[in-house]
């Protein structure tokens, strides 16, 4: 049976989705729980118009957030933090405060859930962490994390772009003396 689902259904598909089921588990789990309905014509018709329009939605925001994607793909973070005489970390570093790092670095605001931590970070050196900003854009920052007095020395170490260069537009980097 044909089921258009109504919720995302983990290990079926995603809301708006046609699946194919069994008879027996649309008709007795997955209608009367409102997480599908079943796949007539005109219902078929509404929900590929719907799939249709969130596609070009989701191409539009895409080609929004090229830019920022190209600036964010490997960005790298220093951050600094207690470390412990093993090499861990007194605390963590969560996907939070890596969003706030990117805020206080890029000035654009980025949601901590689209930062695609599977753990906190609990050692030293460096980690490559995936951002999801939409659809297929997936840029990938490094995320260093040093004790303080190393984080103050690679801060020193890397060099400071002025605002025309670091937006990518190109030209020599501006030099305040």
């Amino acid at each position: 049976m044909k089921v258009i689902l109504l919720q995302d259904v983990p290990k079926l598909g995603t809301a708006g989705s046609i699946a194919t089921v069994s008879d027996g588990y649309a008709r007795n789990y997955l209608i009367p729980k409102g997480l599908a309905e079943p796949a007539t014509p005109s219902r078929l018709k509404v929900a590929e118009q719907r799939l249709a329009a969130e596609r070009r939605r989701i191409a539009r925001e895409e080609e929004a957030m090229r830019s920022l994607a190209e600036r964010l793909d490997g960005l790298r973070l220093v951050i600094a933090a207690r470390v412990g005489e093993s090499g861990r970390l007194y605390g963590s570093i969560t996907a939070q405060d890596i969003a706030e790092k990117l805020q206080e670095t890029l000035g654009e605001e980025i949601d901590r859930r689209k930062i695609l931590l599977d753990e906190p970070i609990r050692t030293i050196g460096e980690h490559r962490v995936p951002v999801h900003l939409v659809g297929q854009l997936r840029p990938v920052v490094t995320v260093v994390v040093a004790s303080p007095e190393e984080a103050a020395a690679e801060a020193q170490a890397a060099p400071v772009l002025s605002e025309p260069q670091a937006a990518g537009e190109g030209g020599e980097p501006e030099v305040e003396e």
